[in-house]
């Protein structure tokens, strides 16, 4: 047991401090400004790992958990101890610090916090299921995940998606996906494991472990409206968060782009996914559109969205791709990459547009930081940074950046 002081939130969400000897100490459940009791879970020679047994001096930006899961172990929504106000201020903290520390800017743009329109809750869930055929959150424990912990409610998921994570019965299954669509109001599971047994409402559609594109009945697919723009999501293709979610993070990008991307211009949406900005900024500016995306499923998804625009989708890597021959400059390219970010063959394939203005949707501040230091290689410079708080009650977030040559 220890006694520490917190000073500061670390990307993963742990208050880090030190203790007698001035080892680093990441602990759970603590934040910064307060004196808790801890209690070492792993020990290093340079640094220890601990969780919060006692809060003796609490900050004025502590809560009590809202959901009750928590204490029970669930692992989804580990900053409930957080006021609301707090974690948007600490997540603009965690970005500027990785800007500051990784990229060595040594004044980075302000993030500004993007407002939603409303509770920012999840529509798609890929979820653990307990012995018992529950679906269930883990949490890390001892240096790995722990056990999946049995909930009878969700603090952040959509009461659409809520009742297949506290009703449903997957036994026989390891993991289980969840998804809806808010504005269809269609449901769809797919569970991991060949002869699962899967018990939900009527309705919902079961979708076999291998199948992650739309069969003949169409029935692997929900359909969701962000921006105006109706979206074929398949049961295997990514989607952002949530409705409310996207629809900011679009709000943010088409904000980004500006007046780069006048009526008739040229857009590049890299890592595509299904289409979700090329589909708003396609038919907002009225551009045509070069869409690039490699998993399969997304790829049919994309055609699907961006079927009645001026729009090309090109199944491969990013960092592959190039501009074919005769292709018109892209005025404005839209990149959305997975946690490691762009990296070099990305930034590399995206510079190779000759674009003046690149928008960047980062959920990772350590990969932004990264990526931010390669294309200012490339000739782009930061210029903004707004912070979507599309995960509520984490520590995870999304920053749309602008970056001009």
């Amino acid at each position: 047991m220890l006694s520490l002081a917190p000073t500061a939130l670390v990307a993963g969400g742990d208050a880090l401090a030190r203790d007698g000897d001035g080892r680093v100490v990441f602990v759970t459940g603590a934040l910064p400004g307060e004196r808790v009791r801890a209690r070492v879970t792993r020990a290093r020679r340079d640094y220890a790992r601990a969780v919060t047994v006692e809060v003796l001096d609490a900050s004025p930006d502590r809560q009590a958990p809202p959901c009750p899961a928590l204490a029970a172990g669930c692992g989804g929504c580990t900053w409930q101890h957080v006021a609301p106000e707090a974690q948007v201020r600490f997540k603009v903290d965690l970005v500027v610090d990785a800007l500051r520390r990784i990229t060595r800017l040594a004044d980075p743009p302000l993030p500004r916090p993007v407002a939603l329109s409303g509770p920012a809750l999840r529509t798609t869930a890929r979820l653990a299921v307990t012995p018992a055929g529950r679906a269930g959150h883990r949490r890390p424990a001892g240096g790995g995940p722990g056990p999946a912990v049995e909930t009878p409610s969700c603090l952040v998921a959509h009461p659409l998606l809520e009742e297949l994570v506290v009703a449903g019965r997957y036994p026989g299954a390891e993991e289980v996906l969840l998804r809806v669509g808010v504005a269809s109001g269609e449901r769809l599971v797919r569970p991991r494991a060949r002869g699962a047994t899967v018990v939900v409402p009527a309705g919902v559609a079961v979708v076999a472990p291998d199948d992650e594109g739309p069969g003949a009945d169409g029935s692997a697919v929900v359909h969701e409206e962000v921006g105006g723009r109706r979206l074929r999501v398949s049961a295997g293709s990514f989607f952002q968060p949530g409705r409310v979610a996207a629809t900011a993070l679009a709000e943010a990008v088409d904000e980004a782009v500006g007046g780069a991307l006048a009526p008739g211009g040229h857009l590049v949406d890299a890592y595509a996914g299904v289409g979700l900005f090329a589909s708003i900024l396609g038919q907002r500016r009225r551009a045509r559109v070069t869409a690039v995306e490699r998993h399969q499923p997304a790829v049919a998804d994309a055609r699907v969205n961006l079927g009645q625009l001026d729009a090309r989708v090109v199944a491969t890597e990013v960092g592959r791709w190039r501009p074919r021959p005769g292709d018109p400059p892209a005025d404005v390219v839209v990149a959305d990459p997975s946690r490691p970010g762009l990296g070099r063959p990305g930034v590399r394939a995206l510079a190779a547009t000759g674009a003046p203005r690149i928008v960047l949707v980062s959920c990772d501040p350590a990969s932004l930081a990264r990526d931010t230091a390669l294309l200012d290689g490339a000739g782009y410079r930061l210029v903004s940074l707004a912070l979507v708080d599309a995960f509520p009650h984490t520590f995870h977030t999304e920053v749309v950046s602008r970056f001009d040559r």
